[in-house]
């Protein structure tokens, strides 16, 4: 949903970001690098620090590099599979470490071990719903379908943090992570039946061509 609204809005912000640093001669993978680096600072050092609201703030600034580093790419025209590989690869290194600092702040620091075990389960369900699109499409079928895709996780675990950052009460977050977690379940078994459908349709068809 947010894909699909949202992004082109975004693009449009961020062209011209993009057409800068491409005059510059900076690399598409490079941005992505950083990008992925400074998701990773914020999570992994400020979130353990109890600084929500300013490690969301600098989780969110750094996001904006997976719209601007494929704004580069199509700008000068890669598109090959190694820009792919590498940017799914830190999408999922930046989105495990969010969740990673969360668990460590609540865990040790924050003191509120229910937050802490949510969104370790959350980093769980979130690698799955991953993998269960990349599995899917390795073996040449498609799971393009879920209520929890990356930027609706990411958006509403970063919104509610931030929040919490700011003396919202706990429990928001609490509540978050729990329908976080349905939904995210939930997405992998409609991406599961996704693929067992069409698994059975090339099954049958296969079937059919060797009667014939």
């Amino acid at each position: 949903m947010l894909n699909k609204y949202a992004r082109g809005l975004f693009a449009a912000i961020f062209k011209p970001i993009a057409l800068l640093l491409v005059r510059w001669g900076v690399s598409p993978d490079l941005v992505t690098v950083v990008g992925t680096l400074g998701v990773m600072a914020g999570a992994l050092i400020w979130y353990p620090l109890g600084q929500l609201f300013w490690g969301t703030v600098v989780i969110t600034i750094f996001v904006f590099s997976d719209i601007i580093d494929g704004l580069m790419a199509r700008e000068v025209q890669r598109k090959g599979p190694w820009g792919a590989f590498v940017d799914s690869n830190l999408d999922r290194v930046g989105d495990s470490s969010v969740f990673a600092g969360l668990v460590i702040w609540f865990f040790l620091g924050g003191n509120n071990p229910a937050i802490a075990i949510l969104a370790l389960v959350c980093l769980v369900l979130s690698s799955l719903v991953s993998y269960s699109k990349a599995r899917a499409e390795g073996l040449g079928l498609t799971a393009n379908v879920g209520i929890a895709e990356r930027s609706e996780r990411l958006v509403v675990v970063l919104v509610a943090t931030g929040l919490v950052g700011l003396g919202v009460p706990e429990l928001v977050l609490l509540i978050v992570l729990i329908l976080l977690a349905l939904a995210s379940a939930i997405t992998i078994y409609q991406r599961v039946a996704a693929v067992y459908r069409q698994a059975k349709e090339l099954a049958e068809a296969e079937s059919n061509d060797a009667d014939s």
